[in-house]
């Protein structure tokens, strides 16, 4: 006696099989009843009447699968994951077996093979309590670009954090640019900004946090508008708007993408045995962005590229907008001191100047640094030391040229020197 197993579904089957051998329905309906095309159900017809109950169960039950892997394969990726792809996930181990070691595996069958050795823990569902909506994607490229920095043991022989400076375009999701520093602060900003825009153009508006470099988080600038930092002078400059975020998940795009560089590009710089910064960004600008955008960008709503071209100005003025600027007032020896570092102004200048003035002091990114006044560039010399006091002081002001007017003998402004020297001959 064979005992046979089966499911309800089979069951429902094994009667519709008997009433259509019994001649109680025809060949149309029992295909109705089963969902099945007419020529499956001859088929079933001719081995039901054979083999009767036996046929309604399928053939491949108990068997094992033509696409089953192969025990030597799946002895030769265990043995991978635990010497080369040591602490890579079930989705990125697959690509990188398919790409490198020619092993065909999808992430799903890779999940269960490292499940069964205890190479990988599902990970638990996080239970969100607080409603969230979805901020719907802008419709055009180059409309709002998020952009943070990440701090974290990027290459695998560093003891010290270095920090990854990103840009994700929100209606793609592409990674529009990646740079490796040493930290967040301004001149890597500047530096990340100037060769994005030259690159790229300028984007619409920019998504950032409130980190010190972008926004002046002290109560007073709350009332004091003016109060701003170098990166919003240069943005304004630029006609590039600025929104700050409030919290870590209104620019998610941006967290999200670093919580997924953070597993997959570490491990790809541990494979291309790269540890320093500058191999670090010739490797993510050359290869690893356009493979990841080619993979996970999305195509946007709309296909205009909507950022704008460098005008005249911007591109003359490039350098001046991303550099540090800061305010000192002129010396009555026409000295400026700046960083412990005394600047002498020259007699000649383009402008005129005088003391008490307000100079703007430029510190591009080449390490120059340029004094102007009234649009105007001044003409400087650097002194070793610390100027004497007296030095020049019966100059008036610094002018564009010397003067060649001689004011004759009986001029007012000379008058008064005349009598004063009078007095004084006939007091002695």
């Amino acid at each position: 006696m064979t005992l046979i197993t089966m499911s309800t579904k089979d069951i429902d089957r094994f009667t519709v099989m008997t009433n259509l051998a019994n001649k109680r329905i025809n060949g149309v309906e029992a295909a109705e009843q089963m969902h099945l095309s007419a020529r499956q159900v001859r088929r079933l017809k001719k081995r039901f009447v054979q083999n009767n109950p036996q046929s309604i169960v399928h053939q491949s039950r108990g068997r094992e699968s033509n696409h089953k892997l192969k025990q030597s394969t799946a002895d030769k990726i265990i043995k991978l994951l635990k010497s080369v792809y040591i602490g890579f996930g079930p989705t990125l181990a697959a690509e990188k077996l398919r790409e490198i070691d020619k092993i065909k595996i999808s992430d799903e069958s890779l999940r269960t093979l490292m499940n069964k050795n205890k190479l990988w823990k599902p990970r638990q569902r996080k239970k969100n309590k607080e409603h969230r909506e979805w901020r719907p994607r802008k419709e055009n490229y180059g409309v709002l670009e998020q952009y943070d920095g990440s701090y974290h043991h990027w290459f695998f022989n560093r003891t010290e954090e270095d920090c990854l400076l990103l840009a994700v375009d929100d209606a793609t999701g592409k990674i529009t640019k990646a740079v490796f520093d040493h930290h967040e602060g301004i001149l890597p900003t500047f530096n990340f900004w100037k060769a994005y825009i030259t690159e790229k153009g300028k984007p619409a508006s920019i998504y950032l946090d409130k980190f010190s470099t972008y926004k002046i988080n002290h109560k007073s600038a709350e009332d004091n508008k003016e109060l701003i930092t170098q990166f919003q002078r240069a943005c304004q400059d630029l006609n590039i708007t600025l929104i700050t975020a409030h919290s870590p998940e209104a620019k998610g795009r941006v967290e999200r993408m670093f919580q997924t560089l953070q597993d997959r590009l570490v491990k790809e710089l541990r494979l291309q045995n790269i540890s320093d910064i500058e191999s670090a960004n010739k490797f993510l600008e050359d290869k690893f962005i356009p493979v990841f955008n080619q993979r996970f960008a999305v195509m946007p709503a709309k296909r205009t590229d909507l950022h704008r071209s460098l005008t005249k100005g911007d591109t003359e003025n490039l350098n001046s907008i991303f550099s540090v600027h800061s305010r000192r007032v002129v010396m009555n020896d026409f000295t400026l001191r700046f960083k412990n570092r005394y600047f002498q102004l020259n007699q000649q200048q383009p402008v005129m100047v005088c003391r008490k003035d307000k100079i703007l002091i430029e510190e591009h990114l080449d390490g120059n640094i340029k004094l102007k006044l009234r649009d105007g560039e001044l003409k400087y010399a650097i002194l070793p030391g610390r100027p004497e006091k007296e030095f020049k002081l019966k100059i008036p002001a610094l002018t564009t040229g010397k003067p060649t007017y001689k004011p004759p003998i009986n001029h007012p402004w000379r008058r008064q020197f005349l009598t004063n020297k009078i007095n004084l001959q006939t007091v002695r």
